[in-house]
């Protein structure tokens, strides 16, 4: 059985590739606009240094090594959010080019401050595998969020960074089918 990889689906996908902020700037600036402005209250992290990449924050797409349901389930436990379910899509762990692609063990901090070069690991399908559990901290966090704190889903969850674009064709929606564009 394959190690899967999570993210949410792109609504809106134009081309057949998954970009990173920096190219949808250079080639879909209303998307580009749509997204960055997650980014709104912590703009400089944008810009921090992806250290095993060499490039920055807006240079990768963002892979988890972790099922949104749980995630998810801890934030309705918070009443953060309803019923609905993430429509996600999943690919491969073994596609993706381990010399393009890192892991960072995320830590959440209120203040956003960059995670240094020690919190990223080399990329591996085996090392995947071993992170695809969130920790009890993470659900804790997620679950006693109140109100007024922001809704950082990922915030505790270890992060699979690519360099550069993903073809959209590798990817499956959660019923198993081919995504496309």
């Amino acid at each position: 059985m394959p190690t899967l990889l999570y993210r949410a689906a792109i609504r809106d996908l134009r081309g057949s590739e998954i970009l990173p902020l920096n190219h949808l700037r250079e080639r879909h600036p209303d998307i580009y606009e749509r997204e960055a402005a997650k980014y709104s209250y912590r703009p400089q992290t944008m810009d921090n240094a992806v250290h095993p990449l060499e490039c920055r924050w807006s240079d990768v797409v963002f892979l988890s090594p972790v099922h949104p349901a749980p995630i998810f389930g801890a934030l309705r436990e918070a009443g953060r959010v309803g019923p609905t379910t993430l429509a996600y899509w999943t690919i491969d762990a073994d596609l993706l080019d381990p010399a393009r692609t890192c892991i960072l063990l995320k830590r959440h901090d209120p203040l956003f401050r960059p995670q240094p070069a020690t919190d990223y690991l080399p990329y591996s399908a085996a090392t995947v595998a071993t992170l695809s559990t969130p920790s009890a901290k993470a659900l804790d966090r997620l679950r006693n969020l109140n109100a007024t704190e922001p809704l950082l889903p990922w915030a505790d969850i270890p992060h699979i960074l690519y360099r550069g674009p993903i073809a959209v064709s590798l990817f499956r929606d959660a019923d198993g089918r081919a995504v496309s564009p």
